[in-house]
């Protein structure tokens, strides 16, 4: 697809030009790995399955969703606030995207599969691996005492892989499936309205984007604020600042 149809604005432009073959592979190795890994633990989790735990299950699973979207906004957060297209490596690789969404904030809802959701499977990939790597090596004793650790991890990465997918479904507002409005609807998944709020300049607040339930009580205590005061007064960089550049980028 030519980058420079999709988006109209001069830095958005540039940005989706930086998108490289190198960066496509990347996200296609962690895809397949990703996918197989959480089909390979769900396996395991059904044939060690067990009501003994029931209740620490419940509250296992309700915990890695939370974890997912706190660790969605800080990631968020992060790569939003600070940091530089211009780093080595990562500044192409995984900052680039955020600068872009916020000049063109319906570009993600251009991105086929693979592009949208390859970083988030990457993340996804080692705890994964690890949880296999437990139930493979660990006897039946070991894996029936750690099972409400593997079904919080479990969902944690699921949560963490899906994150992107509904980040993108936020945007989308022709052609969703009904199921996925309903979760909206219902706030089980990050809603479209509230992650307007996000998206008002200059992009500073509600950086949780898996359910978005963490955004207000976040808000209400300043935790992103108080956070960005003591890196400034430690470092002395001000927030935001590369992603203002692109935003006033022209030619």
């Amino acid at each position: 697809m030519d980058t420079d149809q999709r988006v109209a604005h001069a830095g958005a432009a540039q940005l989706a030009r930086l998108y490289s073959p190198g960066k496509r592979l990347q996200e296609w190795i962690c895809v397949v790995l990703c996918i197989s890994l959480v089909a390979v633990n769900f396996l395991f989790l059904m044939r060690h399955f067990s009501t003994d735990h029931f209740s620490k299950l419940i509250i296992a699973m309700f915990a890695g969703i939370v974890t997912a979207d706190f660790a969605s906004g800080l990631i968020h957060w992060g790569a939003d606030t600070w940091g530089s297209v211009d780093i080595p490596v990562i500044g192409k690789a995984f900052i680039r995207p955020f600068r872009e969404h916020h000049i063109d904030p319906t570009a993600i809802t251009r991105h086929d599969f693979i592009e949208t959701n390859g970083d988030n499977c990457m993340f996804a990939v080692v705890p994964l691996a690890h949880m296999t790597c437990r139930f493979i090596a660990d006897s039946p004793d070991v894996v029936r005492d750690a099972y409400p650790w593997h079904c919080y991890l479990f969902c944690l990465s699921v949560f963490v892989t899906m994150t992107n997918q509904i980040h993108k479904w936020s945007h989308s507002y022709f052609g969703l499936p009904r199921g996925v409005g309903a979760l909206q609807d219902l706030h089980v998944i990050l809603p479209r309205k509230h992650h307007r709020v996000h998206h008002i300049a200059p992009h500073e607040t509600y950086f949780c984007i898996t359910t978005g339930w963490l955004n207000y009580p976040l808000e209400q205590i300043g935790f992103w604020r108080h956070l960005e005061h003591l890196i400034t007064s430690v470092t002395g960089q001000k927030p935001r600042t590369d992603d203002m550049k692109w935003a006033r980028k022209v030619e």
